[in-house]
């Protein structure tokens, strides 16, 4: 369970953690939602932790689990055989814990029904945004991000890295989005986060800066002076990332904040 200690007082639980940390530092990342909009981002938010979570717990500890044991990392003369154990233990406990919630009742073709289910409604619902919520980033970005980054990156060849990086690639952008932006040296030089044209040639493949951004987050919010902005077709020829200029886009308001 996540917790933390701050000034000797110990909270655990993602929830009360938030609650504690906005009451005591006066921080609040959903100060610019409504009523209706906080009701929305509580309902997203309990689907993805009571019901997409399982999900993506079966994939990882027991249909996944060889790809899983090579990702635990354990040093030691006998490291290959803990890892065995601990990973076939952890299998056993989602399996049951799974059971007991009800979700691993059903048969593994029903639950991978389930969890597309739940992607294409968290597909469906950030649609051309930038996060779930609008323009701006709201605690439900933090859950969604936890759960889709496992898709994403530590569930290689799998139903859901498949579906993320395929079908519903907004999700897959969502996810590079907000890595760059909050975790810029997370970054790995072999991932394929490009998602490049078919028809782009090698030479055409250049990292010049783009002066179009509304692609890349799908908002109307970098226009402060009401200007239309043209948009991009939905492949970026020139090879450069779908989602560095998110970050520029954002380093830019915040620069014009400032003036």
């Amino acid at each position: 369970m996540p917790w933390i200690e701050y000034n000797h007082k110990k909270v655990s639980g993602t929830e009360f953690i938030i609650d504690f940390l906005e009451e005591k530092l006066g921080v609040n990342l959903n100060k610019h939602l409504g009523p209706h909009e906080r009701a929305v981002s509580r309902a997203v938010t309990k689907m993805v932790e009571e019901h997409f979570y399982w999900t993506l717990a079966y994939c990882q500890w027991v249909e996944n689990l060889h790809e899983t044991q090579k990702m635990v990392s354990l040093f030691g003369p006998f490291s290959d055989l803990l890892k065995w154990i601990l990973c076939h233990l952890t299998k056993g406990i989602v399996k049951r814990e799974m059971y007991g919630h009800g979700i691993g009742r059903f048969s593994e073709e029903e639950m991978y029904t389930l969890m597309e289910k739940d992607m294409r409604t968290l597909a469906g619902l950030l649609g051309d945004k930038k996060y779930i919520m609008g323009p701006n980033v709201s605690t439900v970005d933090a859950t969604v991000f936890g759960h889709l980054a496992q898709a994403m990156w530590t569930l290689p060849g799998t139903r859901p890295e498949r579906l993320i990086k395929g079908e519903l690639i907004n999700l897959a952008m969502y996810c590079e989005r907000i890595r760059r932006k909050f975790w810029p040296e997370w970054h790995h030089d072999d991932d394929n986060t490009l998602y490049e044209s078919e028809e782009s040639s090698e030479a055409s493949k250049t990292y010049s800066p783009l002066q179009d951004f509304s692609f890349y987050s799908r908002t109307e919010t970098f226009d402060e002076e009401g200007n239309s902005i043209s948009q991009t077709p939905d492949t970026d020829y020139t090879g450069h990332s779908l989602f560095d200029s998110d970050v520029d886009m954002d380093e830019y308001r915040d620069h014009e904040q400032c003036k």
